[in-house]
């Protein structure tokens, strides 16, 4: 009875041990932390020839490259509008009318009173042909009566001027695109002004008398009469850095793509570019304009797009990925495959583009440069960029125009 006792006993503390020593793994499991999962992948890609592109990006807005605000040169009270919202008219066209039966008389008084001066100056210049009066009086009489003359030749003058603004036209061509009043109310008067980009020639010209053009901002030009737009002529207004200015200049080429249209990039050149910044906190940029080439239908002023600017480009050029070069301080070095093994080389870079860089000297087309990038096993990474964390991206890669690579770890595989 005592052996078969202790034999049970044996089992029992046996099987105990068992159990403690499980739930001391799963503790120690629980609470322990993991093993990074995180690994160093590379592969290898050779030195190509191909083209880098360096560019310059920023946000733009859609403007127009001419905005004409007409007004009344004079007070009065509207008698017709003789267009309506989204007319085509040209420079010069009439827009409205105010009541001119007021104009109208002061000019027929004017007249009158020009051609009782002129007769004045004729019976004063007879009076001084005459022997029988006195020189020095006749004399006198004539030179009162042409005072008189020049007098009223302006005030029929004025008074066709005044007649005249009772007219309004176009300061210049493009699209009726707002209309602040109506027949019968009281317009006020006020000149009529432009608006256009820095650096864009106008469009249009003055249409008569009343309407005097005069450099304005956007906000002022906008509170007109009438405001006309040029919607055929639209430009981008964006931007620039002060660390890319220098290198942006008029004439280069750019992709324009509309927010509303981001399937359609629409190609633009650099038309200017401004001389005085601007200033936003501690932010300087400089201003912009491109102007657009074969522009879709539709486009409004204010639709918002990115711009991307093509500062430089190299063809045939010496090119590794953009992630194969690191760069500490004014050093650049990749690493290359010799004989099985990975050398570290200083290289000497040109332009660098966005998914690719320039090798000036350094590299001989052919060799293997090392692209390094950590990944992280058991996770599904996102899109691929050239240089970001992760594995190597899905499709892409490189050189020229792949696309950005996605798949698990989301690395290399950006655009070339």
């Amino acid at each position: 009875m005592t052996r078969v006792r202790a034999s049970k006993a044996w089992v029992i503390n046996g099987a105990l041990v068992v159990l403690l020593a499980g739930a001391g793994f799963g503790i120690y499991q629980a609470f322990s932390p993991e093993p990074s999962s995180a690994q160093a992948q590379t592969r290898s890609t050779p030195v190509r020839r191909a083209t880098v592109t360096e560019t310059v990006s920023a946000a733009g807005t859609l403007a127009s490259s001419y905005t004409g605000a007409a007004n009344f040169a004079t007070a009065g009270k509207v008698a017709s509008i003789d267009v309506k919202v989204g007319d085509v008219v040209s420079a010069g066209q009439k827009l409205a009318t105010i009541d001119s039966t007021q104009a109208a008389k002061q000019l027929q008084v004017a007249k009158a009173n020009l051609a009782v001066a002129q007769d004045s100056l004729d019976t004063a210049e007879t009076a001084e042909d005459t022997p029988a009066t006195g020189q020095n009086s006749a004399a006198n009489n004539v030179t009162s009566a042409q005072a008189k003359l020049d007098q009223a030749e302006l005030d029929v003058q004025t008074a066709q001027q005044a007649l005249d603004n009772t007219t309004l036209y176009a300061p210049g061509a493009g699209t009726v695109t707002a209309i602040n009043g109506a027949v019968g109310q009281q317009s006020s008067s006020g000149s009529s002004a432009t608006s256009q980009p820095a650096g864009s020639s106008g469009q249009g010209g003055q249409g008569s008398s009343n309407s005097s053009a005069a450099a304005s901002s956007s906000s002022s030009s906008s509170s007109g009469f009438i405001t006309i737009t040029n919607l055929t002529g639209l430009v981008v207004d964006t931007s620039v850095a002060e660390i890319d200015v220098s290198k942006v200049k008029a004439g280069q080429q750019a992709t324009v793509t509309l927010n509303a249209l981001p399937d359609k990039p629409v190609q633009a050149t650099v038309s200017s570019v401004n001389l005085t910044p601007t200033t936003s906190g501690s932010v300087v940029s400089y201003g912009a304009q491109l102007a657009l080439t074969n522009p879709p239908d539709g486009l409004r002023p204010g639709q918002s797009a990115s711009v991307v600017i093509t500062v430089a480009s190299a063809e045939n050029a010496l090119s590794v990925p953009a992630a194969a070069v690191q760069t500490v301080g004014s050093t650049n070095v990749v690493t290359v495959q010799e004989n099985g093994q990975n050398v570290t080389r200083q290289v000497q870079v040109g332009l660098r583009g966005e998914s690719t860089v320039q090798i000036t000297s350094g590299l001989t087309e052919g060799e293997n440069v090392v692209l390094t990038a950590t990944a992280s096993t058991g996770a599904t990474g996102g899109t691929g960029r050239t240089g970001g964390t992760g594995g190597f991206g899905g499709t892409g890669g490189f050189p020229g125009g792949g696309q950005r690579g996605t798949g698990a770890g989301g690395g290399f595989g950006g655009r070339g």
